[in-house]
């Protein structure tokens, strides 16, 4: 039976080749691990009750969502309807929708400061681009307990270099809580040594920040799954299980929000332990296929100085 989550058959038979080589004994000990990382900013765009993975066609079904990049997703959405919509995101070639569950302080909705999508495309032996119209989900909207930090998390932060180990939940107050500083190297000189970067203390105001890891592994059939999350799995050590053979770049996903903390702070999918991110691929496939096999294989991985 044909399902709108299946892809053609010969599309399936260009994919699972590549494949083979990553799923066989030891591709560490045989390959090289390579691939560079690029990200897109994706402003705030706008909030809905709906959700097109989860309640497709059915809208005002869901619980508040706040949405980044298109800007049209809704209920309705298709890959057809996003590819014809704008954007919030740099690079313009990303038309993908990106959402999560509304945050609230008290009563109040609180609306992300900053969004950032880090794109990882660390490998071995092969690395694909999302396929069109690709949907998933990454973390529990229904967790009564903290879930995995590999998968999502809260953190506590002043900029990129200056942010907390991953937290569970939100803490009472950022004010609190240590941060590490990414270490740094500078050179006084063109001809002279590289030196560690003077150790400062951070400063500035903290900021929340939530995070989401989606996972990196795709069955190779099923553009969606059920449950919306079967047809995806996590690597290990950037190895894919052969269930699901075929390596997609890792979405990272940053929101930072202009509040530190504190005990009313809520998602509305309900508490804090519920996080979790939704993501339809509607890139420009083009763009997207060069700008994966350009960093994957090492050379330089700019999405800005890529035309799309």
């Amino acid at each position: 039976m044909q399902t709108r989550w299946a892809l053609t058959v010969a599309t399936l038979a260009a994919l699972v080749p590549a494949a083979v080589v990553l799923v066989s004994d030891a591709p560490a000990a045989r390959a090289k691990l390579h691939g560079n990382n690029f990200y897109a900013n994706c402003r705030f765009s706008h909030t809905n009750n709906d959700d097109p993975i989860v309640y497709p066609r059915r809208p005002g079904r869901s619980h508040p969502h706040t949405f980044f990049g298109n800007a049209s997703t809704n209920a309705s959405s298709t890959l057809a309807t996003l590819r014809k919509a704008h954007t919030t995101c740099k690079p313009s070639a990303d038309k993908a929708a990106y959402w999560v569950p509304t945050l609230f302080q008290g009563n109040r909705e609180i609306r992300p400061q900053k969004a950032q999508f880090y794109f990882n495309l660390r490998g071995y032996d092969q690395m694909r681009p999302f396929p069109a119209g690709l949907e998933m989900v990454a973390g529990n909207a229904h967790a009564f307990s903290p879930q995995s930090t590999n998968v999502v998390y809260w953190a506590c932060a002043i900029s990129e270099s200056a942010r907390s180990a991953p937290l569970a939940r939100p803490p009472k107050s950022c004010a609190r809580v240590p941060l590490n500083r990414k270490k740094g190297f500078f050179k006084p000189c063109a001809t002279c040594p590289s030196q560690p970067l003077p150790r400062r203390r951070a400063q500035g105001r903290r900021h929340l920040e939530l995070h989401v890891n989606f996972p990196d592994c795709w069955d190779g059939k099923h553009l969606d799954s059920p449950d919306h999350q079967s047809h995806m799995a996590y690597s290990r050590a950037y190895v894919c299980p052969a269930s699901h053979p075929v390596k997609v770049p890792l979405i990272r996903l940053n929101i930072r929000y202009p509040v530190s903390g504190g005990e009313d702070v809520s998602l509305a999918s309900g508490g804090v332990l519920t996080g979790h991110a939704d993501f339809i691929n509607a890139w420009d496939e083009d763009f997207l296929t060069r700008l994966v096999d350009t960093c994957f294989h090492d050379r330089p991985c700019n999405p800005a100085a890529m035309s799309p």
